[in-house]
């Protein structure tokens, strides 16, 4: 993981309103970061002509109720892309939005490896092939590199830590009096979540593993969130950790804490604490706090 972070939050961004470009190599994971930023309720626009970026940036500045939070993608499919970057920039700049710019990368043969496997083409492709278009489109984005205020490099790094990473690294995402909260359901048997704040144990729970029928659905799926919802103990546990957590947020906000990641674990990672997540996850959005994530880390390394 590498990650280099640029200047603290400007004003306008700790008053409410933040806009994101997103930019980097083909294949480094722009449309991963871009699902991020979707699930933290960023509005996400991606490959947008160049000539319409001026309308956009109008747009955000002039409704930022309806446009507080949005995540712009910005590559080498805009044509001119530092025409259409400098555009983008300078036009949210005239009208008092500095935007956090994230710029994604890897290593060639990573880049190489990724195109291989999925079989998509390259934006930059000529008859000299993948390597020399990677090496071209790392020319070409290499002024958007330098001005960019978090560098990512994704070479060797997980969804879950690029999740991690983002989260971490956002400016001031959330106004002062509220809070950005992720939960990460997990296996122990796969280690505990490094960054999480708080850890809830779900074990206790029956395990839907030993279910026939049931042992090969994740968690996400109707029949398994039945099953372990059933169960008294879901219920109690949920009213419980949901009390626990109405009471303590308040308290982390006013120590100056604005995010908090909570991880909730059963065995495997994969039944009973993606049902609780998903639960508690609902119910932390009821309250509305701020903006709520979640990333389930089993199933997203299966």
């Amino acid at each position: 993981m590498d990650s280099t972070a640029g200047s603290a939050a400007p004003d306008a961004v700790q008053a409410g309103q933040h806009v994101v470009v997103i930019s980097g190599l083909s294949g480094a994971g722009k449309t991963a970061t871009a699902k991020v930023f979707e699930d933290l309720g960023y509005r996400c626009v991606d490959n947008l002509p160049g000539e319409l970026l001026a309308d956009l940036a109008e747009l955000i500045s002039r409704e930022p109720g309806r446009f507080q939070r949005v995540a712009i993608v910005l590559d080498a499919r805009a044509g001119d892309v530092l025409l259409a970057f400098a555009a983008i920039r300078g036009a949210l700049e005239g009208r008092g939005i500095r935007p956090q710019v994230f710029f994604l990368e890897a290593r060639d043969e990573i880049l190489i490896r990724r195109f291989s496997e999925t079989r998509h083409r390259h934006p930059l492709e000529s008859e000299r092939g993948i390597a020399d278009s990677i090496a071209a489109e790392r020319r070409l984005l290499e002024p958007v590199r330098e001005e960019a205020d978090v560098v990512v490099d994704t070479s060797e790094l997980p969804p879950r830590d690029l999740k991690a990473l983002i989260f971490a690294q956002l400016w001031a995402p959330v106004e002062p009096d509220r809070m950005a909260i992720q939960l990460i359901s997990f296996g122990f048997k796969m280690g505990l979540p490094p960054e999480a704040d708080i850890v809830l144990d779900v074990r206790f729970l029956q395990n839907p593993y030993y279910v026939p029928g049931l042992r090969p659905l994740s968690g996400l799926t109707p029949e398994v969130r039945a099953h372990v919802l059933a169960q008294p103990l879901a219920g109690a546990f949920l009213d419980g950790a949901e009390g626990l957590l109405v009471e303590t947020i308040p308290a982390y906000l006013a120590e100056g804490k604005t995010r908090l990641t909570i991880g909730l674990g059963c065995t495997g990672g994969y039944h009973r604490s993606i049902v609780l997540a998903e639960e508690l996850a609902g119910r932390l959005r009821a309250h509305d706090f701020g903006p709520v994530s979640v990333l389930h880390r089993e199933l997203e390394t299966a």
